[in-house]
Protein backbone atom coordinates (compact mmCIF):
# COMPACT_ATOMS: atom_id res chain seq x y z
CA UNK A 1 0.00 0.00 0.00
CA UNK A 2 1.37 3.51 -0.74
CA UNK A 3 0.29 5.53 2.02
CA UNK A 4 -1.41 4.71 5.67
CA UNK A 5 -4.50 5.99 4.71
CA UNK A 6 -5.30 2.82 2.90
CA UNK A 7 -4.01 1.07 5.68
CA UNK A 8 -6.98 2.39 7.94
CA UNK A 9 -9.10 2.04 4.67
CA UNK A 10 -8.38 -1.96 5.03
CA UNK A 11 -8.09 -2.24 8.60
CA UNK A 12 -11.44 -0.32 9.25
CA UNK A 13 -13.11 -2.38 6.42
CA UNK A 14 -12.10 -5.68 8.49
CA UNK A 15 -13.26 -4.44 11.82
CA UNK A 16 -16.59 -3.51 10.27
CA UNK A 17 -16.67 -7.04 8.40
CA UNK A 18 -16.01 -8.37 11.86
CA UNK A 19 -19.10 -6.28 13.59
CA UNK A 20 -17.93 -3.17 14.80
CA UNK A 21 -20.53 -0.33 15.22
CA UNK A 22 -17.75 1.67 16.42
CA UNK A 23 -14.20 2.54 14.87
CA UNK A 24 -11.69 4.81 16.80
CA UNK A 25 -9.03 5.68 14.76
CA UNK A 26 -5.97 8.32 15.98
CA UNK A 27 -3.00 9.65 14.56
CA UNK A 28 -0.41 11.55 16.20
CA UNK A 29 2.47 12.63 14.23
CA UNK A 30 5.33 14.46 16.80
CA UNK A 31 7.98 15.74 14.25
CA UNK A 32 10.10 16.37 17.46
CA UNK A 33 10.13 12.98 18.73
CA UNK A 34 10.55 11.78 15.22
CA UNK A 35 7.60 9.46 15.84
CA UNK A 36 3.90 9.05 14.17
CA UNK A 37 1.54 6.45 16.00
CA UNK A 38 -1.96 5.35 14.56
CA UNK A 39 -4.25 3.90 16.61
CA UNK A 40 -7.37 1.93 15.97
CA UNK A 41 -9.78 0.99 18.01
CA UNK A 42 -13.05 -1.25 17.47
CA UNK A 43 -15.82 -3.03 19.08
CA UNK A 44 -16.25 -6.37 16.66
CA UNK A 45 -16.56 -9.60 17.74
CA UNK A 46 -12.71 -9.52 18.23
CA UNK A 47 -9.96 -12.82 18.30
CA UNK A 48 -9.25 -15.65 19.88
CA UNK A 49 -5.63 -16.45 21.62
CA UNK A 50 -5.21 -19.07 18.50
CA UNK A 51 -6.61 -16.23 15.44
CA UNK A 52 -4.44 -13.50 17.24
CA UNK A 53 -1.22 -15.34 17.47
CA UNK A 54 -1.52 -16.22 13.72
CA UNK A 55 -3.45 -13.21 12.14
CA UNK A 56 -0.10 -11.77 10.98
CA UNK A 57 0.80 -14.31 8.90
CA UNK A 58 -0.77 -12.81 5.44
CA UNK A 59 -2.48 -16.63 4.75
CA UNK A 60 -4.20 -16.59 7.83
CA UNK A 61 -8.08 -15.01 6.70
CA UNK A 62 -11.68 -15.36 8.30
CA UNK A 63 -13.09 -13.95 4.49
CA UNK A 64 -14.76 -16.98 2.90
CA UNK A 65 -14.01 -15.02 -0.65
CA UNK A 66 -10.00 -15.45 -0.43
CA UNK A 67 -7.89 -17.14 1.06
CA UNK A 68 -5.12 -14.57 1.71
CA UNK A 69 -5.53 -11.62 4.61
CA UNK A 70 -2.79 -8.92 3.58
CA UNK A 71 -3.79 -6.02 5.51
CA UNK A 72 -2.62 -6.92 8.76
CA UNK A 73 0.75 -8.57 7.91
CA UNK A 74 1.21 -5.19 4.79
CA UNK A 75 0.74 -2.54 7.66
CA UNK A 76 3.03 -4.64 10.10
CA UNK A 77 5.65 -4.68 7.29
CA UNK A 78 4.92 -0.80 7.35
CA UNK A 79 6.22 -0.22 10.59
CA UNK A 80 8.99 -2.70 10.64
CA UNK A 81 10.63 -1.09 7.37
CA UNK A 82 10.39 1.95 9.04
CA UNK A 83 11.79 1.66 11.90
CA UNK A 84 8.57 1.49 13.94
CA UNK A 85 6.97 -1.26 15.86
CA UNK A 86 3.69 -3.28 15.86
CA UNK A 87 1.25 -4.49 18.33
CA UNK A 88 -2.23 -6.05 18.07
CA UNK A 89 -4.61 -6.74 20.84
CA UNK A 90 -7.99 -8.71 20.87
CA UNK A 91 -10.49 -10.50 22.63
CA UNK A 92 -13.47 -12.19 21.65
CA UNK A 93 -16.48 -10.21 22.72
CA UNK A 94 -14.98 -7.06 23.02
CA UNK A 95 -12.96 -6.18 19.93
CA UNK A 96 -9.56 -5.04 18.64
CA UNK A 97 -6.91 -2.57 18.70
CA UNK A 98 -4.42 -2.31 16.35
CA UNK A 99 -0.71 0.43 17.34
CA UNK A 100 1.22 0.77 14.83
CA UNK A 101 4.18 3.43 15.37
CA UNK A 102 6.55 4.67 12.44
CA UNK A 103 9.97 6.75 12.30
CA UNK A 104 9.15 9.61 10.22
CA UNK A 105 12.67 10.58 9.16
CA UNK A 106 12.69 6.61 8.31
CA UNK A 107 13.15 6.32 4.06
CA UNK A 108 10.83 4.00 4.28
CA UNK A 109 8.31 5.89 6.11
CA UNK A 110 4.91 6.00 4.08
CA UNK A 111 3.08 9.52 3.61
CA UNK A 112 -0.43 9.63 5.52
CA UNK A 113 -2.43 10.15 2.23
CA UNK A 114 -5.62 11.30 1.96
CA UNK A 115 -7.13 10.62 5.21
CA UNK A 116 -10.41 12.82 3.97
CA UNK A 117 -10.79 10.47 0.73
CA UNK A 118 -10.44 7.33 3.34
CA UNK A 119 -12.77 8.97 5.74
CA UNK A 120 -15.86 9.58 3.28
CA UNK A 121 -14.92 6.31 1.85
CA UNK A 122 -15.42 4.57 5.66
CA UNK A 123 -18.13 6.63 6.23
CA UNK A 124 -20.29 6.70 2.56
CA UNK A 125 -19.57 2.52 2.41
CA UNK A 126 -20.56 2.45 6.37
CA UNK A 127 -23.30 5.00 6.98
CA UNK A 128 -24.75 2.73 10.29
CA UNK A 129 -21.36 2.75 11.95
CA UNK A 130 -20.13 5.27 14.17
CA UNK A 131 -16.68 6.52 13.19
CA UNK A 132 -14.23 8.88 15.42
CA UNK A 133 -11.26 10.09 13.94
CA UNK A 134 -8.65 12.26 15.87
CA UNK A 135 -5.58 13.64 14.57
CA UNK A 136 -2.53 15.50 16.48
CA UNK A 137 -0.01 16.57 14.03
CA UNK A 138 2.71 18.77 15.63
CA UNK A 139 -0.26 20.33 17.76
CA UNK A 140 -2.59 20.63 14.73
CA UNK A 141 -5.58 18.81 15.61
CA UNK A 142 -8.38 17.13 13.74
CA UNK A 143 -11.77 15.63 14.88
CA UNK A 144 -14.50 13.74 13.45
CA UNK A 145 -17.12 11.79 15.29
CA UNK A 146 -20.24 10.43 13.36
CA UNK A 147 -22.28 10.21 16.17
CA UNK A 148 -22.35 13.49 17.34
CA UNK A 149 -22.66 14.86 13.11
CA UNK A 150 -25.63 12.29 13.35
CA UNK A 151 -27.31 13.66 15.95
CA UNK A 152 -26.80 17.26 14.59
CA UNK A 153 -28.32 16.41 11.33
CA UNK A 154 -31.94 16.35 12.47
CA UNK A 155 -33.25 13.38 9.97
CA UNK A 156 -30.74 14.42 6.84
CA UNK A 157 -28.62 11.53 6.34
CA UNK A 158 -24.61 11.51 7.06
CA UNK A 159 -24.51 10.49 3.00
CA UNK A 160 -25.59 13.46 1.80
CA UNK A 161 -23.34 14.96 -0.69
CA UNK A 162 -23.39 18.45 1.46
CA UNK A 163 -22.66 16.98 4.86
CA UNK A 164 -20.08 15.30 2.77
CA UNK A 165 -18.71 17.88 1.78
CA UNK A 166 -18.52 19.51 5.02
CA UNK A 167 -16.57 16.78 6.38
CA UNK A 168 -14.39 16.76 2.94
CA UNK A 169 -13.78 19.81 3.74
CA UNK A 170 -12.14 19.58 7.72
CA UNK A 171 -9.00 17.42 6.14
CA UNK A 172 -7.84 20.35 3.67
CA UNK A 173 -4.38 20.05 5.84
CA UNK A 174 -1.55 18.48 3.71
CA UNK A 175 0.75 16.45 5.62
Amino acid sequence: MEDLSLHILDIVENSVTAGAKQVNISIIKDSQRDIMEMIIVDNGRGMDHKMLKNVRDPFVTTRTTRRVGLGISLLERSTVDADGSFDIKSEPGKGTEIKATFKISHIDCKPIGDIGSTMISLILGNPDVDFTYISNFDGEETILNTREIKDELDGVCITDPAVLKLIRDMFTQVV
